[in-house]
């Protein structure tokens, strides 16, 4: 049975009415500081913790509940016979109930320009410790650290009188969950104040829950969509959903290749992404030809895919837009007339991402998990580096050839490998992702492009270990090339191009994808 409970909440949601119940069923209730108050000032009898440890509050708080009063009588063991006998020879009596939620740390840590000082301030000691205790000792101590608990609570007190095992349990297991996300969040936060790319001995990692999904990848596979907590500007987490259904395990994949794609772009540009790789890309003056374009570019594989854009949608693109399916459409923002076009597909979702040209910041981590374990690199933020450019052919590209290999770079890093792109006025003509050699990789680049890969540039994720895929290029009449070179058969592609004409450019940055 509850004879005692200690409540000290910063989240005091519901329990006023929580306190009630247990003070009608004769419980004791304990309290410190502003929980008291609120308790009080509902006409609520509180002892106050400085009365149960004959102790005062000090070093301005940081120390109230650390006392042997508190954690003798939220961790002895009630069948436990010595351990009855020894806390009432102290003085100390049992604590049944425990409802606390801990100092706002998440919350502190996301206001902008936060001082560490303020934010170490944040960090609750007694609190955890207590949870802890009291969930240690779940079969005789109930504890609560989620006001979305309270209900059952109450329900169970009201039909049966006191709290199940089965409960106990569950509010025991969310403890110990809960203060590890609490203590995740302190850890990475402090990690990122070092400003340094640290991979520590041992990765804790916490994420949020957004949404249960449907289903994964398939419908036999169960799929939930988390978050990263803190600063999700220009990312998926923070897109607001317009219109459409809810969105799928493969969309949110989808998606993400695209808006990643997208933000290696500054002018205005469309990218179309199918099964996680870019099919249709293009920049232009305006939103509207960036998506002409970009559907010119494969108006095959762009039917059912994703756009998204870094430009505004306006009413003539988004007519655009409607006369196929598409799955998503992604941008800052849509124009009233162009929602009311795009709103008339029932199926399409409409999501708007604010700051969607927002870079990644380079301490973020890249994970892929694999069967009993994970691997953990820093993100992609690089591209090439112009100084360390090498023109390794005879004839070097033009200026506007230049311009289009490193467009054929920016989407050729987002493209499966092997990937190869293939690009022409800052407009894709083909692209080959995902394939087990390079050349079959350049030929279905060259397939898709057709008769626009003649005066197309060529951009490929990793070095060319042979001369075959020189061969195809010139082939099918393209001028250009960027690799990242290091084949100890370099000189062979090199030999190749010269011989057909075609400038190569080596930019020592390799960007596989897998």
């Amino acid at each position: 049975m509850i004879k005692r409970a200690l409540i000290s909440v910063s989240d005091k949601t519901g329990i006023v009415e929580l306190a009630k119940e247990l003070q009608s069923r004769g419980v004791e209730i304990i309290s410190t500081g502003g929980t008291a108050k609120a308790l009080i000032d509902a006409g609520i009898k509180v002892i106050n913790i400085s009365d149960v440890t004959g102790f005062p509050e000090c070093l301005d708080g940081r120390v109230k509940t650390l006392h042997p009063k508190v954690h003798g009588g939220l961790l002895a063991i009630r069948s436990n016979e010595e351990h009855m006998k020894q806390i009432k020879e102290l003085g100390i009596e049992p604590i049944d109930m425990v409802i606390i939620n801990l100092y706002p740390f998440k919350q502190t840590i996301l206001k902008e320009n936060v001082k560490l000082e303020e934010a170490i301030e944040n960090i609750d000691i007694g609190g955890p410790t207590m949870l802890r205790a009291a969930a240690k000792n779940y079969q005789d101590v109930v504890v609560i650290v989620d006001p979305k608990d309270y209900g059952c609570v109450l329900d169970e007190l009201k039909s049966k009188g006191d709290i199940s095992l089965k409960t106990k349990f569950k509010l025991a297991y969310k403890v110990f969950e809960h203060t590890s996300h609490y203590d995740t969040l302190i850890s990475k936060y402090l990690r990122d104040q070092l400003g340094e790319d640290t991979f520590p001995e041992t990765l804790s990692l916490t994420f949020e829950k957004v949404q249960e999904m449907r289903y994964g990848e398939n419908p036999h596979q169960k799929a939930v969509f988390y978050k990263e907590v803190g600063a999700n500007e220009g990312c998926l987490t923070s897109a607001v959903q317009l219109h459409g259904k809810e969105l799928s395990y493969n969309n949110i994949n989808d998606a993400n290749g695209a808006i990643e794609l997208l933000k290696e772009f500054d002018e205005p540009t469309v990218v179309a992404v199918k099964h996680a790789n870019p099919c249709g890309v293009a920049s232009a003056e305006n939103i509207y030809e960036a998506y002409v374009r970009a559907y010119e570019a494969d108006p095959v594989s762009i039917f059912g895919g994703i756009v998204a854009a870094n430009r505004e949608i306006d009413a003539k693109t988004a007519e655009e837009i409607s006369k196929i399916f598409l799955e998503i459409v992604i941008a800052p923002s849509f124009t009233e007339e162009a929602l009311n076009i795009l709103t008339q597909k029932k199926n399409i979702r409409i999501l708007k991402l604010d700051n969607i040209s927002k870079k990644i910041p380079k301490n973020t981590y890249d994970m892929k998990k694999v069967a009993g374990g994970l691997l953990v690199q820093g993100y992609n933020s690089e591209l090439l580096n112009m100084d360390e450019l090498q023109f390794v052919t005879d004839k070097k590209p033009t200026k506007e050839e230049m311009e289009d290999l490193i467009f054929a770079m920016k989407v050729v890093k987002h493209t499966k490998s092997n990937g190869i792109a293939l690009a022409k006025g800052k407009q894709t003509v083909g692209v080959g992702p995902g394939q087990t050699n390079r050349i079959m990789a350049c030929n279905i680049a060259i397939k898709i492009g057709g008769e626009k890969t003649k005066g197309a540039v060529l951009a490929s994720d990793a070095f060319f270990p042979f001369a075959d895929c020189v061969e195809a290029a010139a082939a099918a009449g393209i001028t250009a090339i960027i690799q990242p070179g290091g084949s100890i058969r370099d000189q062979e592609s090199i030999d190749a191009c010269n011989k057909y004409g075609i400038a190569m450019v080596f930019t020592g940055m390799r960007h596989f994808k897998h």
